[in-house]
């Protein structure tokens, strides 16, 4: 029996789990593209997949609708994918352990990717329906939304006839999201220098564990703590008084999540361990009045290691990795002056990486203006000059400005009132949305972003809320139903 098989709506449901079942991590949707594909031709739908394993769904409107103006409908089908430490899943080749519990949906130890597989999952139960009445639908799935939007980039949006977008990618119920902040991934990568001198010290891992983490955009206001950052500060307490030795670092596991766990493994002589530990036990105290208010199981631990130790970081390589680590931007920057409790920019360090040849310290920019957006890659360009660097920057993309005289969120604005009994929220969200790139791609595209209550987006805490998603389905069927 399939988990959400007697759960409303059916139809939405159905597809969620279908997604689910397939892997689908950033970069690896060929599996959920190919799916969408066969989906429309077994219906005997317009298809057109592109090399970035996008896909294009067209479908006429229903009989009175035949004449409306065509509507966007679009989604992204890749999601993030974290795990808890302990979990043991393989995101490349195992479908996603659903649970239903307390009115909600959420997976076993992993990201449930909800963000945006709701989406996908309303796009297809359109798709697939007989009786709902609605425009002309022109459905965009597209690819590699959380790693730097690189589907929606490649898409060739030449051939999309409608000039209103609805995107289906927000997380609040009730929340038109109406205008988004641009970004980019900016990568610091410190060549190692490696040395092979005995050092008399037993190898012992340090770990930090047990942080809420969260989405890197629409949680980075909570001040949440990052496993990088603390870890730094951690190593620099250590390296500033005792003679010891790195061998290795790596915190995090998308650039797009507040890191939530981190680790390294130290080279420590049999005398210092002792008061290493009681260290840590002061710092773990520190670090959790720091962040009483939002943090509640910081655990930091220091674990002797059975396998041995070959080589370790030079003491200058040491140096550059911790000061790097206390030096790189998090949390937020600006907040935004015209808009009330919005931020305006952000840096978050969500992965830091040991490989053979160098520590790579990989930083999600987000801002509303590009100027600032501009100033903090400066900031980590001096940074990586300073402790010689190299520095990378991919992903960017554009922010989304708002239109005040938007038909589409007149509309959804008075059917959720109707519906609903109830004023939605127009704002603006500090987080990356594909309708800035659409927006380039299409002049005068009328555009919305809506969606369900969603929390814990970017970490294995995420939930759907099913009631939810069942009252945004049925005002999703009812604005369409009004667009004629």
């Amino acid at each position: 029996m399939k988990i959400l098989e007697n759960i409303q709506p059916k139809e939405v449901f159905y597809f969620f789990e279908e997604i689910c079942n397939i892997p689908h991590g950033s970069g690896k949707e060929k599996k959920l593209s190919d799916y969408i594909v066969h989906f429309a031709q077994q219906r005997g739908l317009f298809c057109r997949q592109d090399n970035a394993n996008n896909v294009l769904i067209k479908k006429e409107g229903t009989k009175g609708y035949e004449a409306a103006p065509a509507v966007i409908l679009q989604s992204h089908i890749d999601m993030v994918c974290e795990k808890n430490g302990n979990t043991d899943h393989d995101f490349d080749t195992e479908g996603l352990k659903l649970i239903v519990e307390d009115g909600k949906i959420k997976a076993k130890g992993t990201t449930l990717g909800a963000d945006n597989g709701i989406g996908v999952a309303y796009m297809l139960a359109l798709l697939d329906a007989k009786e709902i009445p609605h425009p002309p639908l022109e459905a965009v799935f597209t690819t590699d939304e959380e790693v730097g939007m690189q589907g929606a980039k490649a898409f060739d949006a030449s051939d999309l006839k409608a000039k209103t977008l609805i995107n289906l990618d927000t997380e609040e119920e009730g929340e038109f999201v109406v205008s988004c902040c641009g970004g980019n991934r900016t990568v610091v990568s410190l060549p190692i220098v490696w040395e092979e001198a005995a050092f008399e010290g037993n190898p012992y891992l340090l770990k930090i564990t047990g942080l809420t983490g969260g989405h890197s955009g629409s949680d980075i206001h909570l001040q949440r703590a990052s496993a990088n950052k603390l870890i730094g500060r951690i190593l620099f307490d250590i390296f500033s008084v005792y003679d010891s030795r790195m061998c290795r670092i790596d915190g995090g596991l998308q650039d797009n999540a507040i890191p939530r766990e981190a680790e390294a493994v130290l080279l420590l002589k049999q005398e210092q361990v002792q008061a290493i530990q009681a260290l840590l036990e002061r710092l773990n105290k520190i670090y959790s009045m720091e962040y009483e208010c939002v943090e509640e199981n910081i655990t930091i631990s220091l674990l002797p290691m059975k396998e041995k130790v070959g080589k370790y970081f030079s003491k200058e390589t040491t140096e550059k990795i911790i000061s790097i680590l206390l030096l790189l931007p998090y949390g937020v920057e600006t907040m935004d002056m015209k808009l009330q409790n919005l931020v305006e920019s952000s840096s978050n360090i969500g992965v830091v990486q040991t490989t053979e040849k160098n520590i790579e310290f990989h930083n999600a920019i987000r801002s509303s203006i590009e100027s600032r957006k501009q100033l903090i890659a400066e900031k980590i360009g001096l940074i990586a000059k300073l402790t010689e660097a190299q520095i990378m920057e991919k992903g960017e993309y554009p922010e989304w400005t708002f239109s005040k005289n938007s038909a589409i969120v007149a509309l959804c604005q008075q059917t959720y009132k109707e519906l609903y009994q109830k004023q939605p929220i127009v704002t603006a969200i500090h987080a990356g949305l594909e309708c800035g790139i659409f927006g380039k791609k299409i002049q005068g595209l009328d555009m919305i972003s809506i969606g369900p209550e969603i929390r814990g987006a970017h970490s294995p805490e995420e939930t759907a809320d099913i009631a939810s998603v069942e009252r945004v389905w049925k005002f999703l069927q009812e604005v369409l139903r009004r667009m004629k």
